[in-house]
């Protein structure tokens, strides 16, 4: 998801590193912050792959910055990501906010659409935390009362995605 996270920052303009690194700092929050070890190698492989350019300016004292912007195979790059996610992307809840963040680059709604109702699939199939056999656990089948937590919370937020996503698809 990070390099879904720089190709769709960058769609928005050219950037340099730090302020990258911010940006996704911010989308990811502190659950998962993202290193300079990380960051830089993920923009490394971009750059390789054509997908994006560095450009060399002038710092405001001595030191040159690194400015990077999207090229045209980035931006197919990135389109292509955001209308065919792994079902991972759609599973997993941070990796769909990222797909969320950029999902508006997609110019087609018809595509923004597909993506969403996926989503809106996987929510509306059972699931849980914990599983008797295989029957999930609900809340009120539980006396642990931290799983009961988990379980009222995860509860509450899939009916407002599922809410919202429902209200976006009319």
């Amino acid at each position: 998801m990070l390099e879904l996270a720089i190709l769709g920052f960058l769609a928005e303009g050219p950037l340099h590193g730090y302020e990258l690194r911010r940006r996704i700092a911010q989308l990811s929050g502190h659950a998962r912050p993202v290193s300079d070890g990380s960051l830089y190698p993920a923009i490394n492989r971009l750059a390789k792959a054509g997908l994006l350019d560095r450009r060399t300016e002038p710092g405001a004292s001595a030191a040159q910055r690194n400015s990077l912007e999207l090229t045209d195979a980035g931006r197919t790059e990135l389109l292509r990501r955001l209308r065919e996610p792994t079902d991972h992307d759609i599973s997993d809840g941070t990796r769909f906010f990222t797909i969320l963040a950029f999902l508006s680059q997609l110019p087609d709604a018809t595509d923004r659409h597909a993506v969403l109702r996926r989503r809106l699939d996987f929510l509306e199939r059972p699931a849980s935390f914990f599983y008797d056999g295989d029957r999930p656990v609900r809340a009120e089948d539980t006396d642990d009362p931290y799983r009961r937590g988990m379980l009222v919370v995860a509860r509450a937020s899939s009916a407002a995605e599922r809410a919202w996503l429902r209200e976006v698809l009319g």
